[in-house]
C-alpha cells in the first residue's frame, strides 16, 4: 500500500503547487490592483444595451441544433488531424474507412440542410 501512495505522492505535491499559486496570484491581484469600480462597470451590459428579459428563458431548439451541428462538425476535424498524420501506417483501409465516416456525415448534413433545420426566420 506505500508503493501505491509513493507513486500519488508528486501528483499530490503538483495539486498542492498548483492551487498555492492560484491563491497567489488571485490575493495579488487584489491587493496590487486598483479597486475603483464605477456605475458604468458595475452595470449588466448585452451587446451595449441592459438586458431585455430574464436570462432564464426559453430558447427556441435552432440554437441547440446549431450547437450540437457545431459540436458534430468540430469532432470531425478532431478525427480528422490524427488521421492525416498516420494516413502513411493506415493505408488504404484507413482511407476508405474515413471516406464512409465523411460520407455518413455529409448525408446528415445534406438531411439537416434540407430539412430547413438551418433556415432562420
Amino acid at each position: 500500500m506505500d508503493d501505491l501512495l509513493r507513486e500519488y505522492f508528486p501528483i499530490l505535491v503538483f495539486l498542492v503547487i498548483a492551487g498555492g499559486l492560484a491563491l497567489v496570484i488571485i490575493s495579488a491581484s487584489f491587493v496590487l490592483a486598483r479597486q475603483r469600480p464605477d456605475s458604468e462597470k458595475l452595470s449588466p451590459y448585452e451587446c451595449g444595451f441592459d438586458p431585455f428579459e430574464d436570462a432564464r428563458i426559453r430558447f427556441d431548439v435552432r440554437y441547440y441544433l446549431v450547437a450540437i451541428l457545431f459540436i458534430i462538425f468540430d469532432l470531425e476535424v478532431a478525427f480528422l488531424f490524427p488521421w492525416a498524420v498516420s494516413l502513411g501506417d493506415i493505408g488504404v483501409y484507413g482511407f476508405w474507412s474515413m471516406v464512409v465516416f465523411l460520407a455518413v456525415l455529409t448525408v446528415g448534413f445534406g438531411y439537416e440542410w434540407m430539412k430547413g433545420a438551418l433556415e432562420w426566420e
